[in-house]
This record gives structure tokens, sequence and C-alpha cells, in this order.
């Protein structure tokens, strides 16, 4: 397979980068329960990589629960602060991170999560997610429009380097349907890191699918090899 080269890379964060999404599934899954609901491997693909309210929307509207999406937030967002203070970094993701900076590729962060949150996720490793360019946080940032699987998130992010890249020329990686959907949208390439509960019919969309990071070879991309390190 050949790929296009590019110059410039796109994170996602939960389930990416951090290990978040199984704390996800719980809070959501406890959530539901309370209500005698069951919280679905089908209802968890729908929701992944969407903005905080529509995540909200899915939900009460998939289980059917007798609450606003502003209350589900609000358990939802005390369940956050309780159990995603100190997230794992996901396999491969700081040689990759560290391997794009010491080599002057840019790289940002696209997160549905709202910034006060995503904050809060990375600062038990913030001198490493001090080397991105930036962040857009979609639930939170006035610019994004509509969030993931629409393609405002990766474009205001590609636009907020300062040489303003083309979409084609930006590498997006991601865990989520939703977030591969987003990206192509945006006419980027984007390799996928799927959660296990992903259907390997969902897979094929991305440009290039792969078990983890750490199986990253960014000289397909035109990117240099892990080999380069400065």
């Amino acid at each position: 397979m050949i790929y296009e080269k590019v110059t410039h890379i796109l994170f996602d964060l939960d389930g990416l980068l951090i290990e978040s999404e199984a704390i996800y599934e719980k809070i959501a899954r406890d959530i539901a329960k309370e209500f005698g609901k069951k919280y679905t491997k089908d209802v968890k693909i729908k929701v992944m990589g969407t903005p905080e309210p529509e995540t909200a929307r899915i939900i009460i509207q998939e289980l059917e629960l007798p609450l606003t999406p502003e209350e589900f937030l609000a358990k939802y967002e005390v369940k956050v602060r309780e159990d995603l203070k100190s997230p794992k970094l996901m396999p491969g993701a700081e040689n990759l991170i560290r391997h794009f900076h010491e080599n002057g590729i840019p790289i940002a962060i696209a997160t549905s999560s709202r910034q006060d949150l995503m904050e809060m996720k990375i600062m038990p490793h913030r001198e490493l997610f001090d080397l991105f360019d930036h962040f857009v946080c979609s639930s939170s940032d006035p610019e994004v429009k509509q969030g993931k699987p629409a393609p405002d998130i990766y474009l205001v992010c590609a636009s907020r380097f300062p040489d303003k890249p083309d979409p084609f020329k930006c590498l997006v990686f991601e865990d989520a349907v939703n977030g591969v959907k987003s990206a192509l949208r945006a006419g980027m390439q984007v390799v996928m890191v799927p959660d296990p509960d992903v259907p390997n019919e969902q897979r094929k969309q991305a440009t290039l699918t792969l078990n983890s990071l750490e199986d990253f070879q960014p000289e397909l991309f035109g990117l240099p090899s892990m080999a380069c390190r400065c």
C-alpha cells in the first residue's frame, strides 16, 4: 500500500494516547445501572469520540434514561473527576510523541473533551504534553461548530498551525469510528488504533489500522523512521 506523504500530525486523546475509554465505559454503565438499564457495546461505539453533550444525548436516547442531558452530564462529570485524575499512557504513545517532536514534526491534539477536563487528564504527564503545538477541545471551543464525526475539529486544529497546512498534508491518529469519519471528511489520512469492541467492518474505512501505536512505521507516510532519533 502506498500512502501520501504528510507533514503534520493530529492526535485524538482519549483511548489513543491515554487509557480512559474503559473508565468512561464504567461510568456510563454505572449511571445506566442506577435506572435499571444496561449500557451495551453498540451504544459505546456510537458515543466514542463524540463531544460530551452529544454523548449524553445518545446515551439518554438509546437507553431511555429519565434524565436531561444536563442532569446526565452532572453525574458524568463528578465520576470523571474522581476516576480520571491519573490515567496511564497507552503503549507506544510517549515514544511516538517524542519521536515526532525530536524530528521537528508539528503535532497537535484534537479531543472531544472540554478544556478543563482535558487539562486534568494530562496533568500527570504535563511535561510530555507540553511538546504539542496546540490543543483543540471541541466541547468547549467556539470555533468547532459540530463535533465528531463532522470534520470541524480536525479542520480547526490544522488551521491553528502557523503554516496552516492543507488537510491532505495532515495525518490523524484515532481510536474511534466517529473520529475516523471526522478525519476522512476533513480530507486527511487517518491511522486507526481501534478499541477492541470496534467491529472489523467499521475498521476498514481507516487509511491504516494498527493494533498499537507501537506498530506505527512513520516512513510509510514520508516521515522520519523511528530509528532516526535526533
